[in-house]
């Protein structure tokens, strides 16, 4: 093996090593976020039934309306899932079709969510309200903020792939958004089932 091929494989080596820390890294960085998410669940399953003079979770809570935001959600992981396995096999057009479709879905979730907080404060149902109000808003306002910037990411990610093509670095970037997305899918599941499904029950 010539010097200059020995130099390529390191070089290679040193790309995948760094990859690999940075994905491990992020990997440290949502188990932080999982303590925050878990804070705020805590925090929630205290305060839920101090409800003072406001409305119960029951009497504000529209499953219909939540259930097509969790299937948006639900569906944009799916893609997201695609646009890897993209990367995965180097078509760099299907990662992008495949992120603005992502994008699209997340964007349609986030819209709901503030309209369905928009709604609630139009209606006097404010975080002022309640102690229960008061966590709800904050759990579920810190995930939407959450995809909000998960969906900043995915627009810088189809400008860089566009510009760059799948690079070391623009692989290893796609793939902690991925991570990133599948766990506040997962998050928002939790949410789901604690906050809306329970709370209307």
């Amino acid at each position: 093996m010539s010097t200059e091929a020995l130099h390529h494989a390191h070089d290679d080596h040193g790309h995948h090593d760094a990859g690999a820390t940075k994905v491990f890294g992020f990997w440290i960085y949502i188990m932080t976020d999982c303590i925050i998410f878990a804070t705020l669940f805590a925090t929630y399953a205290v305060l839920h039934n101090n409800i003072a003079t406001g409305p119960s979770g029951k009497e504000i809570f529209e499953l219909p309306f939540v259930l097509i935001e969790t299937f948006l959600l639900l569906i944009s992981s799916f893609t997201s899932g695609i646009s890897m396995l993209a990367m995965h096999q180097g078509d760099k057009a299907k990662v992008i079709k495949w992120l603005i479709i992502t994008a699209l879905l997340g964007a349609g979730f986030v819209a709901m969510e503030i309209y369905e907080f928009h709604h609630l404060i139009e209606e006097g149902i404010g975080p002022d309200k309640s102690a229960f109000l008061s966590s709800f808003f904050t759990l579920v306002g810190t995930h939407g903020f959450h995809v909000s910037c998960g969906l900043i990411w995915m627009v810088v990610m189809m400008f860089l792939v566009s510009k760059q093509g799948l690079s070391d670095t623009n692989k290893t970037r796609l793939t902690c958004l991925s991570l990133f997305w599948h766990f506040l899918d997962i998050v928002w599941i939790c949410v789901f089932t604690v906050v809306y499904l329970m709370g209307a029950m």
